[in-house]
């Protein structure tokens, strides 16, 4: 058979193989069309339905809610108690939570705290791919009754994620002098969509830890800033960050990063290393601070955040996955709270002398 016979066998065996892979998808298109021409509604009956499937997470007295918009937040169940000056609020479960996440799940935890004296914040667990969440989890809060009749109980629902920006789902807003308090307090409300004049933004900060017990070496690697409080007058800021340690309280050690010119969305990328042993580690706070630099006026803090021993919620994640992957950097991204409050609730002294330095910071 000659040469060009061959070439031209093979060259109609291709043609008809692409030939048939090109009908087969067809085919599949138009059927997958003349389904939704049949189905124009797309609802589907979630009666009956029972099991872990992702159909099954759509709370039944939802049927009217739109998944995944603004109308349909989801619900909490939550549980308030008050007695001897101490208000215990609970955080039971949520459920029918929207998706926030690509592969059609969550990773919600609650932020829960009373204004308009927002001196704590406490944070629920984050639980890992799940719309809905079982947290059980009880939080204390110090309060008279003068000022509790004055308060708001604010409980939100974040969407975590390590390298961006937090997700907001929805919240809860209680006013606080509207309850009767000679019961305890069980109920299931849905959630709203949050309040956007509350919250002063004052930025957020990505940094790395890595803890190597062996060499007793803590790395702090500041990255990078973005979206800094404007401090300046021209609407922009000179920033830079302070990293101080404190060991029972007392101020330790500190360092501090260069200065960035004019810009709210400063880059970094600078490390600072120092010696801690494993059994002072137990007992340290790390105090990330961010501060606008003014050559004749004094420096003014743009937003603080502190790790450690007495840390909660996404500051206790970051330094627990710390210190469970030794020698591993462990970055993520937080946001930045104001001065009075970090430092309201850590109460430093200001020097502690260290005695194989025998250096007073």
């Amino acid at each position: 058979m000659p040469r060009w016979a061959i070439y031209t066998i093979f060259a109609i065996i291709v043609l008809l193989f692409l030939v048939c892979i090109i009908w087969v998808f067809v085919k599949y298109c138009c059927k997958s069309k003349k389904k939704r021409k049949n189905n124009p509604d797309h609802q589907i009956n979630l009666q009956g339905v029972t099991g872990s499937t992702t159909t099954s997470l759509v709370q039944p007295d939802s049927d009217d809610a739109n998944y995944g918009s603004a109308k349909n937040r989801g619900r909490l169940l939550y549980s308030l108690e008050y007695k001897a000056q101490e208000l215990t609020v609970g955080i039971k479960k949520a459920t029918a939570l929207p998706a926030m996440d690509l592969g059609g799940t969550s990773d919600p935890y609650v932020k829960v705290y009373i204004t308009p004296n927002k001196s704590k914040t406490f944070e629920t667990k984050v639980y890992r791919k799940t719309l809905n969440p079982i947290f059980n989890e009880h939080f204390t809060f110090e309060i008279d009754k003068a000022e509790l009749n004055e308060s708001t109980l604010v409980m939100k629902v974040f969407d975590f994620d390590r390298f961006s920006k937090h997700d907001i789902i929805g919240e809860l807003r209680l006013q606080l002098g509207t309850i009767d308090w000679n019961h305890v307090i069980e109920e299931w409300k849905n959630l709203s969509e949050p309040s956007k004049s509350e919250d002063i933004i004052l930025g957020e900060i990505c940094f790395s830890l890595r803890y190597v017990p062996t060499t007793s070496k803590l790395t702090v690697v500041i990255l990078e800033a973005k979206n800094l409080k404007s401090m300046d007058l021209g609407g922009s800021s000179d920033p830079y960050v302070k990293v101080q340690l404190a060991l029972d309280k007392k101020k330790w050690k500190r360092k501090k990063t260069s200065v960035k010119k004019c810009t709210q969305n400063p880059y970094f990328n600078e490390s600072f290393t120092f010696v801690v042993s494993f059994e002072q580690i137990q007992r340290l706070q790390l105090v990330i601070s961010v501060w606008d630099h003014d050559k004749f006026t004094r420096n003014d803090a743009i937003g603080k955040i502190f790790l450690g021993c007495d840390a909660t919620g996404n500051q206790q994640r970051h330094w627990a996955d710390m210190l469970s992957n030794p020698r591993k950097p462990v970055a993520q991204w937080h946001n930045l709270f104001s001065s009075e409050q970090v430092d309201s609730i850590l109460e430093l002294k200001h020097s502690v002398r260290i005695p194989f330095i025998n250096k007073n910071f």
